[in-house]
């Protein structure tokens, strides 16, 4: 069945961890959509990656939090937050991709 994540997420937002990091949250709204989510390794560096259209060596961190239904992807940032060019100094505009984002579990 294919779902968005819109749907079963109540949290997706992005933020700044320091000057050159993003980190995305991804709370569920359900611990059993969340264990199903963890068990199908739906999120994972190739796949954040590709959906972020960076190399995998720019993804810091991926950890999945049982305590709070949640994944956090933790990123180096394109542009340091402030840098010349940057347009997102907190970083909280940077989760659009996974807005849209759809996958399937079985």
């Amino acid at each position: 069945m294919e779902y968005n994540l819109t749907d079963v997420a109540s949290v997706i937002r992005s933020k700044n961890s320091g000057p050159y990091e993003l980190t995305f949250d991804i709370i569920f709204k359900e611990v059993e959509m969340y264990r199903k989510v963890k068990s199908a390794q739906v999120f994972n560096t190739k796949m954040f990656a590709h959906l972020y259209h960076i190399p995998e060596s720019q993804i810091i961190s991926l950890v999945h939090f049982d305590p709070a239904k949640a994944v956090k992807i933790t990123i180096v940032r394109p542009i340091p937050s402030g840098a010349l060019g940057e347009t997102d100094v907190y970083g909280a505009q940077q989760h659009a991709p996974l807005m849209k984002m759809k996958f399937t579990l079985s």
